[in-house]
């Protein structure tokens, strides 16, 4: 399992976001805390406090390509 953390300010950044890792064949989780969502559903990522970084929960070991899509959410 990899992880970062994403900031998702925007519902327009949300919808890019999901619409990204739902092209992922495996399982991908934001982490707020202790909640863990879907990555790849709108509503779940809603049910978080985006206010603040959440972290990203690859469930596999290649993700490197997906990181890379996903580069310009990355919480500095």
């Amino acid at each position: 399992m990899r992880t970062c953390k994403v900031m998702l300010n925007t519902a327009a950044d949300v919808t890019e976001f999901v619409r990204l890792v739902s092209g992922c064949a495996h399982e991908i989780g934001l982490a707020n805390g202790r909640y863990l969502v879907n990555a790849k559903s709108i509503m779940g990522i809603f049910s978080l406090d985006l206010s603040k970084p959440v972290t990203l929960c690859a469930h596999f070991d290649d993700a490197d390509g997906l990181f890379a899509e996903l580069k310009k959410f990355r919480a500095a």
